[in-house]
């Protein structure tokens, strides 16, 4: 099964399978946030919890994907490549890693991805603001709309970029993108994202991450 799906190294699938019968459809959900947020830890903690709980299977995957093009991504993060370049990049990965996707929707699988299309719109639109202005997140949009699946649901983890930047301060590595000038920026384009698409659910990460958790295993559970 596992080389069938596609799964790779850092891709969790739960073992306990309910069912005999996989539902035709499976569902999507995706967990965005900036840095500090605290979305691979919800993303985690909802994969545990829907693992036991629920009748499908459930996989937790992430972008960059653990391919050799999600290594590409990451070698950009490291080398003087052009925001451009690296914007590229990042839809090639998306690319690929959206074909796995679909096959588990396909399976009936319940598909949890840690960053999905909404990042490359808020991270690599502020990237790119510089040079293309408001055009960024348009130009973005047009390059990845044609190859991404819309998911069922996004969860928008809110903090402030301030409170970001705290949460990350005992981390051992930092990117170029955990500075708070530009988190901020990134965290203004999620917002409008948010208000453009009802299909974005924000969700305020200040507090105890049980709250936040259950908070999106509620809305999971009205949505499966």
């Amino acid at each position: 099964m596992t080389a069938e799906i596609g799964l790779t190294g850092r891709d969790r699938i739960s073992s306990d399978i309910q069912s005999d019968v996989a539902p035709s459809k499976g569902r999507f959900y995706a967990f965005e946030g900036i840095d500090g947020a605290g979305k691979s830890t919800v993303a985690k903690r909802v994969f545990d919890t829907l693992s036991k709980t629920s009748s499908r299977q459930v996989i937790l995957t992430s972008e960059p994907s653990d391919s050799w093009l999600g290594d590409c991504v990451r070698r950009s993060h490291e080398e003087d490549v052009s925001a451009f370049t690296e914007a590229l990049l990042f839809v090639a990965d998306r690319a690929n890693h959206t074909e796995r996707i679909r096959r588990w929707i396909e399976s009936g699988m319940i598909v949890l991805s840690d960053r999905y299309y909404a990042s490359t719109l808020a991270y690599q639109g502020a990237m790119l603001k510089s040079i293309l202005g408001e055009r960024a997140v348009k130009w973005l949009r047009a390059v990845n709309e044609p190859i991404v699946i819309r998911p069922d649901l996004t969860f928008l983890l809110t903090i402030s970029p301030e409170t970001g930047m705290k949460r990350i301060t005992g981390r051992n590595e930092r990117t170029k993108f955990e500075r708070l000038e530009f988190l901020r920026e990134v965290d203004k384009i999620y917002r409008r994202l948010a208000e453009e698409d009802g299909t974005i659910v924000v969700v305020d990460a200040s507090g105890q991450i049980d709250e936040v958790v259950e908070t999106v295993l509620e809305a999971i559970g009205g949505n499966i």
